[in-house]
C-alpha cells in the first residue's frame, strides 16, 4: 500500500507567531505614508501664520502708506483663524467620535482646498481676513482630529518620531512662506498651498482608525486595520489585542452608566481625565509662552526695532527660520533616541537661561550701560531658537495625544484644544500691544519667567511616554 505523506497547515495563530521572526518596512512606510497626510494641516497652519509677516508690508509699501493696513488689522490677520478654530475644535472633537477619523479628516481636506482657493482670491486685507477665518477649520483639525488619528494609527516605536514631525512642519511652513515673501510676490505662496491641500486629499485611501472600529464593536475590521498599519508582528498583536480588551470593557462601562450631571463630576475628579489635561494645559502654554510663534510672525517688527535696519531685519528672519527648521527636524530625529523629559527638560532649560540673557542684555542697552550690537542680539536669539526647537517646541504640542486617556478621549481633547487656541489667538492678538507696554527686554523676561514656571511644575508630574502604548500611559495615571 502506497505510503501518504500529510502535511501540517498552519493555523492563523501560527501565521501570526512566525511572522514575529521577520522584519518588514511595509508598517513603517504605511504609516508614514499615513502621518504625512496628517502632516498637512501642520503645513497650512504654517503657511496660514506666515503669509501676513510678508503680505502686510507689501501691501503698504504698494499703497505708499502705513496705514493701508493699521496696526488693529495686522494684528486681526495674524490671530483671527485662532478665534474661529474654537467652535471647529468642538465640532470635530465629537464628529470624531461618532462618523470616525478617516471622514472627520477627509472633511478637513476639503476645507483646506476651499482655503487654497480663498488665498489666491485674495487680493485686499478683508479678503485675506475672511480666508484666515475660513482656516479656523484646518487649524482646529491640526488640535483635534489630527492628534487623535497620528496616535492611533502609528505604533509606539515611530509615534514619537511622527509626532514630532508634525510641529517641525509648521515652522517650516513659516519659513517657506517668508521666504517666499521676501525674494518674490506673496501670492507665490498660494501655489503652496494647493499642492500642500491637494496631498492632503490622500487621506480618501486610508483605513479608518483601528481604535474607533473597536469602540464600535467591529471587531474584525480593527484586526484587519491594525494589521494593515501595524503588521502581525508579536509587539503588534500584543498592542492589538489589549486595545481590543479595552475597548471592549469600555463599551460595557458606558452601557452600564448614564451621562447624566452625577457622572460628568465624575469625570472631572477622575485623576486619569483630571491630571492628562492640566500636564497637557501646561505643555501648551510651554508652547505659546516661550514666545517663539509670536517672534516669528512679528519677526520683521521685532528686528527692526532691535537692529534699526530693514535689510538687516529680513536677513534675520530667514536665518532665524532656517535654524529653527533645521533644529526641529534634528530634534525629530532624536526623539526616536532620546527620552521625551531628556529633550524637553534638559533644551528647555537651556531655552530659558537664553530667554533671560536677551533680556538683561536688552535692558543694559535700554539703559545705555553697554552700546548694543545688532550681531549679539540676532546670536542671542539663534542661541535661544536652537534650543527651544530641539526638545519644548516639537514635544509641547506631541505629548498631549499620547497623554490623553483614550476613556476620555473626546473630553480630554475639546479642553486642550481650546486652552491652545485662546491662548494662542490671544498672545498673537495683544503681542503688538505687548511690545509697546514692556518694550522687547519686558517681554523676554515674561516669557523666560511663564516657561520656568511650567516647566518646574511639569518635570515634577510629566511621566516618560517613549516607546509605551497608550494604555499603558493611562494606567500610569490610574494610580
Amino acid at each position: 500500500m502506497t505510503n501518504l505523506h500529510y502535511t501540517e497547515v498552519p493555523t492563523n495563530e501560527e501565521v501570526s507567531k512566525g511572522n514575529t521572526k521577520k522584519t518588514s518596512w511595509k508598517p513603517f512606510l504605511r504609516q508614514l505614508f499615513i502621518s504625512s497626510g496628517i502632516w498637512t494641516p501642520y503645513f497650512s497652519v504654517g503657511l496660514c501664520l506666515g503669509t501676513p509677516t510678508v503680505f502686510v508690508p507689501q501691501y503698504r509699501r504698494a499703497a505708499n502708506s502705513t496705514d493701508a493696513v493699521s496696526v488693529e488689522m495686522a494684528s486681526w490677520l495674524s490671530s483671527v483663524f485662532g478665534y474661529a478654530s474654537i467652535p471647529a475644535a468642538i465640532f470635530l472633537t465629537c464628529l470624531t467620535s461618532y462618523i470616525g477619523r478617516k471622514k472627520t479628516f477627509i472633511l478637513v481636506s476639503l476645507t483646506m482646498c476651499v482655503v487654497s482657493i480663498g488665498y489666491y482670491l485674495s487680493e485686499t486685507p478683508t479678503h485675506l481676513l475672511i480666508t484666515e477665518i475660513v482656516q479656523g477649520i484646518p487649524h482646529a483639525g491640526s488640535m483635534t482630529v489630527s492628534i487623535i488619528a497620528m496616535v492611533e494609527y502609528t505604533s509606539p516605536k515611530y509615534r514619537g518620531f511622527m509626532l514630532t514631525m508634525k510641529t517641525a512642519n509648521v515652522f517650516w511652513a513659516i519659513w517657506a512662506a517668508n521666504a517666499i515673501g521676501t525674494f518674490t510676490h506673496w501670492r507665490y505662496i498660494c501655489v503652496v498651498i494647493f499642492i500642500n491641500a491637494a496631498y492632503s486629499l490622500t487621506s480618501f485611501f486610508w483605513p479608518e482608525s483601528p481604535t474607533w472600529l473597536a469602540s464600535q464593536g467591529r471587531i474584525e475590521e480593527c484586526r484587519k486595520a491594525h494589521r494593515w498599519l501595524k503588521g502581525c508582528d508579536e509587539d503588534s498583536e500584543r498592542e492589538l489585542e489589549r486595545l481590543i480588551e479595552y475597548q471592549i470593557e469600555d463599551r460595557k462601562n458606558k452601557l452600564m452608566r448614564r451621562r447624566n450631571f452625577k457622572s460628568l463630576m465624575e469625570i472631572v475628579v477622575d485623576k486619569p481625565f483630571y491630571m492628562p489635561v492640566i500636564l497637557s494645559a501646561l505643555m501648551m502654554m510651554v508652547h505659546q509662552l516661550s514666545g517663539k510663534q509670536v517672534c516669528i510672525l512679528y519677526a520683521l517688527d521685532i528686528l527692526k526695532k532691535i537692529t534699526k535696519s530693514e535689510s538687516t531685519a529680513y536677513t534675520g528672519m530667514l536665518i532665524l527660520d532656517g535654524i529653527t527648521v533645521l533644529c526641529m527636524y534634528i530634534g525629530s530625529f532624536a526623539s526616536k533616541v532620546m527620552k521625551r523629559r531628556t529633550l524637553l527638560f534638559g533644551f528647555g532649560s537651556i531655552s530659558v537661561f537664553f530667554l533671560f540673557l536677551i533680556s538683561l542684555y536688552l535692558y543694559l542697552a535700554h539703559l545705555c550701560v553697554i552700546s548694543e550690537n545688532s550681531y549679539i542680539t540676532i546670536s542671542l536669539l539663534a542661541g535661544f531658537s536652537i534650543a527651544i526647537a530641539l526638545g519644548p517646541l516639537i514635544l509641547s504640542t506631541s505629548l498631549y495625544g499620547e497623554l490623553v486617556s483614550t476613556k476620555y478621549k473626546r473630553e480630554s481633547v475639546i479642553i486642550v484644544s481650546l486652552v491652545f487656541a485662546i491662548l494662542q489667538a490671544t498672545l498673537l492678538k495683544v503681542s503688538p500691544h505687548i511690545f509697546k507696554w514692556f518694550d522687547m527686554h519686558g517681554m523676554f523676561l515674561f516669557y523666560g519667567l511663564s516657561v520656568s514656571i511650567c516647566l518646574m511644575i511639569l518635570y515634577k508630574y510629566l511621566p516618560e511616554t517613549k516607546d509605551k502604548t497608550l494604555q499603558e500611559i493611562e494606567k500610569y495615571f490610574e494610580r
